[in-house]
């Protein structure tokens, strides 16, 4: 029993003296090393793995972006050289080509602007009475171009379908682009086309006042309306104060809008560019909404302040409210808006009748000897 527990110490001794000599210098039985050669280097190759695949994605993104760069710098050198066979072979078509490309982009740059705008209105809880005047006159015209706009839009998706949209471009223009398809020769020439329609309903607008005026009860509302009337059925211009005076008249009977009858709706919403070839209720219910729109763009272009407008910015908003301002200068559309804006910046909404018939009234006899 001695023996074996003698024994049982000088093993015990040496497996410490054996752990003892491991610390001290680094030696381990052949099990133990082995062991810890493979838990390092199963994370050697863990770290390495996460390192390559770091590197990996690096240069996979890197990769991807220089292949975007090739890609987009070798279709611009062809879209060059292409524009440039177009205006050397055949000049006319690149003139179709370069406009309906300029105009898509114009078009594409109108349509991050709604979204900008839109955006705001939302985060800050604005409303449209809110807006700026440019920002109320930009989301009216934009929804008018992209109502005009889209068949055409529709009509270029499908490959080489963009060679049919240059054939109607050539064909009708006037019909089926809007302004941002058009050359400036074919804007101006346009415009002119355009007020010369709607100047053929001006005398279907005077015959509705005219014919109003014995529905009028009160005798010096009757008289001043006929003296207006007479006054520019003579060639003279009438005063702000005169058109101001008869405003009543456009609130309730006879020439409110719920009381015009279907033949002066019809002239009035030409001045306008809406169709007269619907119901008179639906007509009725568009003059409305253009109508307050236009007033609201009034009281919003009132604040701005007409010397903040460009000379292009003075003609489009003469010409929207019934001038025809390609044939005048710029001092006379500015005289002419200022003039505008005197009246209807003290309407109501109630009577925004009158604000529509302003635009015949106003208008109609307005000097254009000053031609620019």
């Amino acid at each position: 029993a001695s023996g074996t527990a003698s024994n049982m110490a000088l093993s015990r001794t040496r497996l410490c003296g054996g752990s003892a000599v491991m610390l001290l210098y680094g030696i381990r039985p052949a099990g133990v090393t082995a062991g810890c050669c493979t838990l390092t280097l199963v994370s050697r190759k863990l770290r390495l793995g996460g390192q390559l695949s770091g590197l990996q994605q690096s240069y996979s993104t890197r990769d991807q972006q220089s292949l975007r760069e090739r890609v987009g710098s070798r279709l611009k050198w062809a879209n060059e050289k292409y524009e440039s066979f177009l205006q050397n072979n055949f000049p006319r078509f690149y003139l179709l080509y370069h406009t309906f490309m300029t105009g898509a982009k114009l078009l594409f740059r109108d349509a991050k602007e709604m979204k900008r705008i839109r955006v705001k209105m939302m985060r800050q809880s604005q409303s449209l009475q809110q807006l700026p005047y440019r920002e109320v006159e930009a989301l009216r015209q934009f929804r008018r171009d992209v109502i005009k706009a889209a068949p055409m839009v529709l009509i270029s998706i499908p490959p080489f379908a963009n060679y049919l949209v240059f054939i109607l471009m050539y064909l009708f223009p006037r019909q089926l682009l809007i302004r941002h398809f058009w050359t400036p020769q074919q804007q101006m020439e346009f415009q002119q086309i355009y007020h010369r329609q709607r100047a053929q309903h001006h005398a279907g607008v005077l015959r509705g006042l005219t014919m109003a005026v014995s529905n009028i009860t009160e005798k010096p509302l009757q008289r001043q309306l006929l003296q207006l009337c007479n006054k520019i059925e003579r060639g003279a211009h009438p005063s702000v104060s005169q058109i101001h005076a008869v405003r009543r008249l456009f609130v309730g009977p006879p020439l409110g809008i719920k009381r015009l009858k279907a033949a002066h709706m019809r002239s009035l919403s030409c001045q306008l560019f809406l169709t007269p070839r619907l119901p008179a209720f639906l007509i009725r219910h568009r003059l409305w909404g253009h109508a307050s729109e236009l007033l609201q763009l009034d009281r919003a272009l009132s604040k701005l302040g007409l010397h903040q407008l460009s000379d292009q910015e003075l003609r489009q908003a003469c010409y929207l409210r019934g001038l025809d301002s390609t044939r005048l200068d710029v001092v006379h559309c500015k005289e002419w808006l200022y003039n505008w804006l005197q009246l209807s910046t003290r309407l109501k909404d109630s009577e925004v009748s009158l604000l529509l018939h302003s635009m015949v009234l106003l208008s109609l006899n307005y000097p254009t000897a000053a031609v620019h």
